[in-house]
């Protein structure tokens, strides 16, 4: 009987990888926990716990949906999928409503989605099936374009909308799966040196001109040709100008996020607002917090909408630097779990697929915990698990779900 039982466990454990689904079990608890607690006070948005609670279950019937389908599936569907994702994109431009300054939300009656959450999987896909085709050369000027064009296509769109936050995570998606594929250190700082001196020239002109020292300091190192070294720091000198247009071209609110991100001061009642009384509410928690429902700045509403993306808040005033730091090991546990599949799997399109979902995660995490904290500009984006929303959950679970069908199915490309 007991031998019975024992293979039974086995076999369990064996297709289903407890380590990967238990910290999301524990983190999506925590996330309706704190959504009680920071609607608990307001009128309009009671109705926010429920609604969440109904997401979660579709989110599970989801997720063993895609845990159950065959692996090769996720291939199949790539092209589709992106394709469907980016025709979504631009009917959102055209059709879609704006919420928070941004227009990123399709209606459909009483139901609402945002195609850009849908659109990172489907990203994720595409490139991980273009970087996985035999005798692809991530160091070649055709492949990274390539590479490149297909993760930046929705950028420009959602960009459009326009929503920073997204665009941030899709920017951080395609350097790791390019890194992931094995770049050469030249050719993903030949990538990442616009970016750095594009943000760099928005804190001033002496941080714009140190930048670029940096860069023509780096071209020494590699010693590339003149003409090719020159080049690459031309289009470095003309990144940081084309940043300071973009930054004139944002909406004012964005305008003065970034400025808020800079000097949170500038504007204490305005822009800053949100950073300011975010940084009360997790340092007044302590060490124990003040408990469930106690917390004066989450049941007072001094943050607006608290229980999207300023929810690591509740759980640092009311759950304080314990239920904070738990909150922090639980995600640090499920991305080393993630980041076992994908090291372990044999297979280099499943390999990316994963790496490039714990992308995903990751750079939610860091850019919503940090603009929590005030080291992150306030850009907009969701925990994942905890934070309020649908479409965030729905996609998060689908792709938790992928990286279970991933770890049942590993034995199959050994």
């Amino acid at each position: 009987m007991w031998i019975n039982e024992l293979r039974i466990d086995y076999h369990l454990k064996d297709k289903f990888d407890f380590g990967l689904i238990f910290p999301v079990i524990i983190l999506f608890i925590f996330g309706l926990t704190a959504i009680y607690s920071s609607t608990f006070s307001n009128a309009i948005a009671q109705g926010n716990f429920q609604k969440q609670l109904i997401w979660g279950i579709v989110a599970v019937i989801v997720f063993f949906i895609t845990y159950s389908i065959p692996t090769n599936t996720f291939k199949q569907i790539t092209i589709p999928s992106y394709f469907i994702t980016i025709f979504l994109l631009i009917v959102v431009l055209l059709i879609g409503q704006r919420i928070s300054g941004a227009k990123s939300w399709l209606a459909i009656g009483s139901f609402g989605f945002q195609p850009s959450e849908f659109a990172k999987l489907a990203t994720i896909l595409m490139l991980s099936k273009y970087l996985s085709r035999q005798n692809a050369n991530i160091d070649s000027f055709k492949d990274l374009s390539f590479t490149l064009a297909i993760g930046f296509f929705p950028v420009i769109l959602i960009l459009f909308e326009p929503d920073m936050g997204t665009a941030f995570v899709f920017i951080a998606m395609i350097l790791t799966l390019i890194f992931w594929k094995g770049i050469s250190v030249f050719a993903m700082f030949v990538v990442l040196s616009p970016g750095f001196v594009a943000v760099s020239s928005l804190f001033g002109s002496y941080y714009f001109f140190g930048a670029l020292l940096f860069v023509i300091a780096m071209l020494f190192v590699f010693r590339k040709d003149f003409f090719f070294s020159g080049s690459i720091f031309a289009f470095n000198l003309a990144s940081g100008f084309f940043a300071d247009y973009v930054f004139k071209a944002l909406s004012t609110h964005q305008q003065k996020r970034i400025q808020a991100f800079i000097d949170p001061m500038s504007d204490p009642l305005g822009s800053g607002y949100n950073t300011i009384q975010a940084k009360v509410a997790i340092g007044s928690g302590g060490l124990f917090g003040k408990g469930f429902l106690e917390g004066n700045q989450t049941q007072l509403q001094f943050i607006p909408e608290q229980w999207t993306d300023f929810i690591y808040c509740v759980i640092g005033e009311e759950f304080g630097f314990v239920g904070a730091i738990i909150t922090i090991g639980l995600f640090t546990f499920l991305f080393l779990r993630i980041l076992k599949i994908a090291s372990g799997s044999k297979d280099e399109f499943l390999s990316l697929l994963s790496i490039g979902i714990l992308s995903v995660y990751f750079a939610h995490f860091i850019i919503n915990i940090g603009m929590v904290v005030g080291i992150m500009p306030v850009i907009g984006l969701p925990l994942p698990f905890i934070s309020y929303g649908g479409s965030s959950l729905v996609v998060n679970m689908i792709m938790l779900g992928i990286l279970a069908n991933i770890y049942r199915t590993r034995k199959n490309y050994a």
